[in-house]
């Protein structure tokens, strides 16, 4: 059950005023409970909640090799240069040994290790096809209890499923780059009905004006409302360090365009979402602990005597949950 084992022995809400407190190891401990599934993970969700909503969650997605690590870790360097508090979620394969972790973010971004206003954290993708750790929403208040302003979630890079990302984030950014023909790719994708910004990283290399105007074009045909939001299109070289500073103010504008209702609305499908896994994730485990039980060997055999059938025998199992 990892590490904490007994939920008697965590004092959550001394960790959560640790945490607000801003204190890295609070925070670090506080998200560990929630990966590791700990049997205070009810108490640590309760003692959060009064503390959250204030956080702009930005997520990155993209192709792999499109440069969403180098974008991240500039964009952190270009949020503190405003003086915000940034709090990172890099969710990273998974290793088939530790199950933790494998690309380590810590160490991509370790030009923020010693900045008190930068958290950093790796999480596990655990096998998630998404991209995105079941853990992360819960991750995600953490930080925000803690006091980010804003929190960039990045995500594996595993292609066409990234979508979950915009479940997620207030603001989606899309990262496109040059020679990689993604502009084609995120329209079959569907990729494009979730961005908010699109960022055609590696602009210095040839071909970046043709990804924007192939981008453009495609953008261009979508169908939207008088008052929708116009996704804009941001040329940046992270590696560089260049344009950064337009990739923050078209973040800023669309946090203003959300403001109010349209953000909360945005926040309500996030919780539902939320809401519908925990209640569906809680059901299959209870079904699951039905495995060899006598009353569902029972049922099954009423099934096998055609004295039920298997739907009335589900219903049967439901009711007694």
């Amino acid at each position: 059950m990892g590490s904490e084992g007994n939920a008697s022995r965590v004092d959550v809400a001394d960790l959560v005023e640790q945490a607000r407190a801003g204190r890295p190891r609070a925070v670090a401990r506080l998200i560990s409970l929630v990966e590791d599934e700990s049997p205070a993970l009810r108490d640590v969700s309760a003692a959060l909640a009064p503390h959250t909503g204030r956080a702009h969650v930005v997520g990155l997605t993209g192709s792999p090799g499109v440069g969403k690590s180098t974008t991240t870790a500039a964009l952190v360097g270009a949020l503190r240069r405003r003086d915000h508090r940034v709090g990172v979620l890099a969710v990273d394969p998974t290793s088939p040994f530790s199950g933790g972790a494998l690309l380590g973010d810590r160490i991509r971004m370790s030009d923020h290790a010693t900045d008190d206003g930068v958290f950093i954290r790796s999480m596990a993708s655990r096998g998630h096809l998404g991209g995105l750790s079941w853990a992360t929403p819960q991750a995600l208040r953490v930080l925000d209890a803690a006091g980010c302003d804003v929190i960039l979630l990045e995500t594996v890079g595993v292609g066409q499923s990234e979508v979950e990302v915009s479940g997620l984030a207030d603001t989606t950014l899309v990262l496109l780059a040059p020679g990689m023909g993604d502009g084609i790719q995120a329209a079959k994708a569907g990729i494009l009905e979730i961005g908010d910004v699109f960022v055609v990283n590696k602009a210095d290399r040839d071909g970046a004006q043709s990804t924007r105007r192939e981008l453009r074009s495609v953008l261009g045909m979508a169908e939207r409302e008088a008052d929708a939001w116009s996704p804009p299109i941001v040329m940046t070289s992270a590696s560089r360090g260049e344009g950064l500073g337009d990739l923050v103010e078209q973040i800023d504008a669309h946090r203003e365009h959300l403001a109010g209702e349209r953000l909360a609305e945005r926040r309500r499908a996030r919780f539902r979402r939320e809401i519908r896994a925990i209640a569906l994730e809680t059901v299959r485990r209870r079904v699951g602990d039905l495995s060899g039980h006598a009353a569902l060997d029972a049922l099954a055999q009423e099934v096998l005597d055609g004295a039920t059938d298997p739907f009335r025998a589900a219903d049967r199992v439901l009711d007694e949950l």
